[in-house]
């Protein structure tokens, strides 16, 4: 069941809110718990990053734009997500495919929530792991599942989901790395989980040969520098129209009553940064049932 590697996609989102934390958005985001679930190596590439005088380097420059583009995308996304489970005000919450997510740690919110982290076996061993002496402002129910193989519905009730209950779904930067028929049978067993009232907070991407070019040409500098590739084994497997995204939900029960492209949440946000191109390719909707 832990045949793949932990995500290093998910040390590149902890790594970009580390870079953003106290810099973007301030007053609006923060994430303080970020950079104390990365190691020694991992917590350099940050420093560098958040310096506002790049390395002359050019493979360190390299990972110095990567970094701060990033953070720029993570920071918007996450004021928007945390928005949605402030104002849902669900008392039980699922984060599906959690990764080094650091919001019971960090969001008030979640104070006196019963807390869901579903993620695949082996990315959750890394983050407990990883967690050291931290102490959560409440204790997720860690839920280790290969959604791949097997149903969520049975692992998730085992560790005290209640079906009757409402619950806010935070399904956050994974959608893009599930082929669509994993999509469709993810949903599926989201709908047959969600008792009428329930909230669900979702990521996707559209489709974009921009989005496609600039990861092609970030995988091949990364291998002239002999450097790591974060994505290189979480490619992008679907991507959504959002007629598509909502006849989907709409199938299941679930009615969409906001979907917003994130360069749009950034003006909104009034954060006007350089890589509008990049955040128009990734949304966020909301939906109810």
């Amino acid at each position: 069941m832990t045949d793949r590697p932990a995500s290093r996609t998910a040390v590149l989102v902890a790594q970009a809110r580390a870079v953003a934390d106290g810099r973007i958005l301030p007053g609006r985001f923060a994430d303080p718990i970020a950079r104390h679930l990365l190691d020694a190596g991992e917590q350099e590439a940050v420093d560098r990053a958040r310096d506002d005088v790049p390395a002359q380097e050019w493979r360190l420059r390299l990972s110095w734009e990567f970094l701060r583009a990033t953070a720029e995308h993570m920071a918007v996304r996450t004021v928007v997500i945390d928005d949605a489970i402030r104002a849902a005000g669900s008392s039980q919450v699922v984060l599906l495919g959690a990764g080094l997510d650091a919001r019971g740690w960090r969001l008030a919110a979640l104070a006196d929530v019963a807390l869901f982290e579903v993620d695949h076996p082996a990315s959750q061993a890394d983050k407990r792991h990883r967690l050291r002496a931290l102490t959560p402002l409440t204790e997720p129910r860690y839920v280790a599942v290969d959604l791949a193989r097997e149903p969520l519905g049975p692992a998730l009730t085992a560790a005290g989901f209640e079906p009757a209950r409402a619950t806010t779904w935070v399904w956050e930067g994974v959608v893009m790395y599930l082929t669509p028929a994993a999509v469709r049978a993810t949903v599926d067993q989201i709908a047959a989980l969600s008792a009428p009232g329930s909230r669900l907070v979702l990521n996707y991407s559209v489709p974009s040969w921009f989005a496609k070019a600039a990861r092609a040409t970030f995988g091949r500098l990364s291998r002239l520098a002999r450097g790591e590739d974060p994505m290189a084994d979480e490619p992008n497997r679907s991507a959504w129209t959002p007629q598509r995204i909502r006849a989907l939900l709409a199938a299941v029960g679930f009615t969409v009553v906001a979907d917003e492209n994130l360069a749009t949440s950034a003006a909104r946000l009034g954060l006007m940064g350089r890589n509008t191109g990049r955040l128009r390719t990734f949304r966020i909707l909301l939906a109810r049932r």
